[in-house]
């Protein structure tokens, strides 16, 4: 059976988001993970996703692979931590996706309406002084041998489970 998601998506009739989630990224080495970002930004209405850090060394072309149309409907931003938090507006609460001692379950966590999800570093995740800046912390339980996600999974994830709190 073939199927053509745009039509099937386009004949059916779903609520529309009132607030639209911002992505950001913490360190993100590898940049098709930078396109993944943007293509799940793009699936939710997220209309931007910012990638952290200090030394940026990206081959677009790279990212707009992976992101693939995605990539011209969601702005991606490179900037510092300081000037990402600085400008944040106080309503929004920033929510870290991170195995911490004091993350909660993400399927029995209200997440908040006006919302960041902030993903951590492939390899080390996100540091403390960035952890001690969001509002909560979660954690997506993981109950096979692997306990191990992928970053833009683990966005997947928390994207979808805060459309479903919103919408449905």
């Amino acid at each position: 059976m073939e199927t053509n998601s745009v039509d099937f998506f386009n004949s059916h009739q779903y609520p529309r988001l009132i607030n639209k989630p911002v992505i950001a990224g913490w360190q993100i080495i590898n940049p098709e993970n930078i396109g993944n970002l943007i293509r799940i930004a793009d699936n939710l209405g997220a209309e931007q996703v910012f990638i952290l850090g200090t030394d940026f060394q990206f081959r677009t072309a790279s990212i707009k692979k992976t992101a693939g149309l995605s990539f011209a409907n969601v702005k991606l931003n490179f900037t510092t931590p300081n000037e990402f938090f600085l400008q944040l507006n106080p309503e929004v609460r920033v929510v870290a996706i991170e195995t911490v001692e004091n993350s909660s379950n993400i399927f029995q966590t209200e997440l908040p309406e006006n919302i960041v999800f902030l993903v951590g570093n492939e390899r080390n995740g996100l540091p403390d002084d960035l952890l001690d800046k969001c509002s909560m912390s979660v954690h997506i339980p993981m109950t096979g041998k692997c306990k191990s996600m992928n970053v833009s999974h683990a966005l997947a994830v928390a994207l979808f489970e805060w459309q479903r709190q919103m919408l449905f």
